[in-house]
């Protein structure tokens, strides 16, 4: 009983936490060659959002390329920026009651109806990669889910987003 509740939870939790990932990049580039890396500024500055949730992307982003070897430096290989997007999404449920009764209809007696109107922001974080030398983007992700101002695991959450959307960096070799 006790196993069941926990899997219930887990798959219920996992639902509303659905990141969807894309990532895109240049085949003629060997990602072996690439060690260093350091951040893009003026494309980050740009980015709309809070210092705080800058910072979130920032510190989650190191975490990840420290993790894949590669390693911050005054003269990088790499330049790192991201972008956002939000955009609100609009839910429309309808349904019948049925039976007879007081109705949404036109002749207040019969089977009635029920509209009911909700909202989601769901945002997307752009990673772009950029080769230093050349400033040609060469592998792009990109990570479209809920999040949300009032979240109160925000850290967590954007930690999440920037790890499922480089996961696939560097690409694999086929």
């Amino acid at each position: 009983m006790k196993n069941s509740i926990l899997l219930i939870s887990l798959v219920i939790l996992s639902s509303c936490s659905s990141i969807k990932v894309f990532s895109d990049y240049d085949q003629s580039i060997d990602f072996s060659n690439y060690q260093t890396f350091a951040y893009f500024k003026p494309e980050i500055d740009k980015v709309d959002i809070s210092d705080l949730d800058k910072r979130r992307i920032l510190k989650s982003l190191d975490d990840e390329m420290n993790s894949k070897g590669l390693s911050k430096s005054e003269t990088p290989d790499l330049l790192i920026g991201f972008t956002t997007k939000a955009k609100e999404q609009i839910y429309v449920n309808t349904g019948n009651n049925f039976g007879w009764g007081w109705g949404f209809n036109p002749w207040f007696w019969g089977p009635g109806g029920y509209n009911s109107v909700s909202t989601r922001t769901e945002g997307t974080l752009y990673v772009n990669i950029i080769d230093a030398v050349t400033k040609q983007l060469v592998w792009q992700g990109k990570g479209r889910g809920g999040i949300n101002e009032f979240m109160k695991n925000r850290d967590e959450r954007i930690a999440l987003f920037v790890h499922e959307i480089v996961e696939n960096y560097p690409p694999a070799i086929e």
